[in-house]
């Protein structure tokens, strides 16, 4: 945190893998919209690779492994930090997740979900992140991640009124932004499906209930942006992509692991209408 703003820490392990899906495994938490983005190109394209799920409730302890659905069956880990631990002994991080497990090597290979889709585009065919494409990708992308993406987080998480207002004014202004340009096109980039998409759905998906409240992103809804909505509903009925999204989980997620916000921890029950489901 600097002057009350909140400050996101940085990706600590991005190589590249060696060798293809088979050699690798997929850590996830459907609650996390940085692990959606990953679960959901897996999905979208086939990809036969390994998935474990986490709990949606993080503790201090971080990421757990509780049992059932949510079991780590390559490893057999209890808690996401000790796939860190095996990494990198010296990790001090916070324990995020996507995370891309070398299985052969027993070790992390990344752990940002923007370089993990790229990953998982190439070893599918590359159709999601062309090369004629890939600037316009890229372009569209900083910015919704900047103002929008980690602009919720930065509302949420600010220590001192400036810094939620400027954050505020950011989340709204892309969205504005993003309804204006889907005026006249499908996707982000044109007619076409591309990476910018799949790596923006998680936070549309969220917004109404969860960032609208628990982050104070108060303004509108998405449901209030017909063509931001429309948008939505159009990615969530491609095939696979609802069932990365468990609304109970990312609920369970936000309103009971941050106890600074709510401290209760009392989930909502609404909204009632998400618009898109």
């Amino acid at each position: 945190m600097t002057s009350g703003a909140f400050v996101r820490q940085k990706s600590q392990f991005r190589d590249r893998p060696e060798g293809g899906p088979d050699r690798h495994h997929l850590y996830v938490a459907l609650a996390c919209p940085w692990s959606q983005r990953a679960a959901i190109v897996r999905a979208v394209t086939g990809l036969e690779i390994g998935i474990s799920y986490a709990h949606p409730y993080r503790d201090e302890r971080g990421w757990a492994f509780t049992g059932d659905r949510f079991t780590d069956d390559v490893n057999g880990f209890a808690f996401l930090q000790q796939a860190y631990d095996s990494s990198d002994p010296s990790f001090e991080g916070r324990v995020s997740v996507p995370v891309l497990w070398d299985k052969e090597a027993g070790r992390i290979v990344n752990n940002e979900s923007a370089d993990i889709v790229v990953i998982f585009d190439e070893w599918t065919g590359g159709t999601l992140y062309p090369a004629d494409k890939r600037a316009e990708i890229d372009e569209v992308g900083a910015w919704i991640y900047e103002a929008f993406q980690n602009g919720v987080y930065r509302a949420g998480f600010s220590r001192s009124q400036r810094a939620y207002d400027e954050a505020f004014a950011g989340v709204f202004s892309a969205l504005d932004r993003m309804e204006a340009l889907l005026a006249d096109r499908r996707y982000l980039t044109g007619d076409a499906i591309t990476l910018a998409d799949w790596r923006l759905l998680p936070t549309l998906l969220r917004f109404d209930a969860v960032y609208h409240t628990h982050f104070r992103c108060n303004g509108r809804r998405l449901i209030e942006y017909p063509n931001l909505l429309r948008y939505t509903r159009d990615l969530y009925a491609q095939p696979g992509v609802a069932d990365t999204f468990a609304l109970d989980e990312v609920k369970e997620h936000y309103y009971t692991t941050h106890d600074e916000l709510n401290p209760k921890r009392i989930i909502p029950a609404g909204p009632l209408d998400l618009g898109f489901t």
